[in-house]
């Protein structure tokens, strides 16, 4: 009895014990499982509004109404932007009158009288007018740029009225050289600049010249001459092979107000003229002003340049002036330049610039004669107002003094 109550709790306690050790792993798993998902949350959908008999009394809710809204600032700048401020045009120059404007330059022009005007005086008023003293006066006139052709004219007549006169008081000899001077530079040909037009289209201006004579500069001066004479222009850049020629016109029309038609620099001239007179007709316009090139590389190239842009213009109309730009220090070598170019367009006018204290005065008789066309501009300096209508009488009397 004692035995089987032994073995009863022998069992008893290896049943307890693997009861135990079971427990033991049991729990050391489920300390390593995962916990479990969360729970999928109940979403409760929007209720739907109610329409008809179902649907609710508004609440009374306080609203504001737009004048009792603030809305922001139109004119507050947004932002930080930088505010960009648009520059002022430049204002306008009012240029000199051209009545008298020779008159008034005259005493600039007058530098140049030491050659020839004191010195023709100087010989006449020698007691014996000998060959040599007549040599010597015809040296003076072509030193001076007179030509050979118009020297000899002068001396020959000079020399007859001063045999005829027979007394040479210093006012008669004046008065004498004074009168045949003007008779050489044809008091009677027409110098004004035409610039009319027809009833619909304004007048048309080409300048033509070397680079270097001072033709682009010439060209906005004349614009300036042509504004204070109460005319509207317009200025053509055809001179699209030069740098910055455009550049410079423009800059001459803006300060009297006159419009500048470009195009890229090394375009084509003929295109960039014909687009100036039609904007001239299209802003009714009175003067069209045409600057262009002025190469002399081959006179061929030159010839057909010129050739079209003339014939372009002429598309709208009849050119109506073909000013001819030469530098009057060159002397013989201008007169080289015209006859180049008058072989090229049909030259209808001259503009003489630089003729101050550098300049001859004499090269204006010469080219008249080279060309057989007036000498109608003259430039005697730097200054924007420096360009003259050349009057014959107040140009001999700077040359010869009071």
């Amino acid at each position: 009895m004692e035995l089987v109550e032994i073995v009863i709790l022998a069992v008893v306690i290896a049943l307890a014990a693997v009861g135990l050790v079971g427990g033991l792993v049991v729990g050391s798993r489920k300390k390593k499982l995962p916990p479990p998902p969360p729970s999928t949350p109940t979403i409760t959908p929007p209720a739907e509004p109610k329409v008809g008999e179902e649907a609710e009394t508004p609440r009374d809710e306080a609203r504001r109404t737009i004048d009792e809204v603030g809305l922001p600032d139109a004119t507050a700048p947004a932002g930080e932007a930088p505010v960009v401020e648009t520059p002022a045009p430049p204002a306008l120059e009012v240029p000199e009158p051209t009545e008298g404007r020779l008159v008034r330059l005259r005493a600039r022009l007058a530098r140049s009288q030491n050659s020839l005007g004191k010195g023709l005086l100087t010989l006449l008023s020698r007691d014996n007018l000998d060959e040599d003293t007549w040599e010597e006066i015809e040296d003076t006139l072509l030193t001076a740029d007179v030509g050979v052709a118009p020297t000899q004219e002068l001396v020959e007549r000079l020399r007859e009225r001063v045999r005829v006169l027979g007394t040479r008081t210093p006012e008669e000899l004046r008065a004498l050289l004074r009168e045949e001077l003007i008779t050489l530079l044809g008091p009677d040909l027409d110098r004004e600049v035409r610039t009319e037009g027809g009833a619909e289209t304004p007048g048309v201006v080409m300048v033509v010249g070397v680079n270097g004579t001072g033709k682009t500069t010439t060209t906005g001066k004349l614009a300036r001459v042509l504004v204070a004479d109460g005319r509207s222009v317009v200025l053509g850049a055809a001179d699209t092979f030069r740098a910055a020629a455009a550049d410079q016109l423009q800059t001459w029309g803006e300060r009297v107000g006159a419009r500048t038609v470009r195009g890229p620099e090394g375009g084509d001239p003929a295109s960039i003229a014909y687009d100036a007179v039609k904007e001239g007709i299209a802003e009714g316009a009175d003067v069209v002003l045409v600057d262009t090139a002025g190469r002399l590389h081959t006179k061929t190239g030159l010839m057909d340049e010129l050739g079209k842009v003339k014939r372009v213009v002429e598309k709208h109309g009849p050119l109506d002036e073909v000013l001819l730009v030469l530098d009057a220090t060159t002397g013989q070598n201008g007169l080289v330049q015209a006859r180049v170019f008058a072989e090229v367009v049909d030259i209808t006018g001259i503009v003489l610039t630089k003729l101050d204290g550098t300049a001859k005065g004499g090269i204006v008789i010469a080219v008249q004669r080279e060309l057989g066309v007036p000498v109608k501009l003259i430039g005697l300096g730097e200054g924007p107002d420096d360009l003259a209508p050349f009057e014959p009488g107040a140009f001999v009397d700077a040359l010869i003094g009071d």
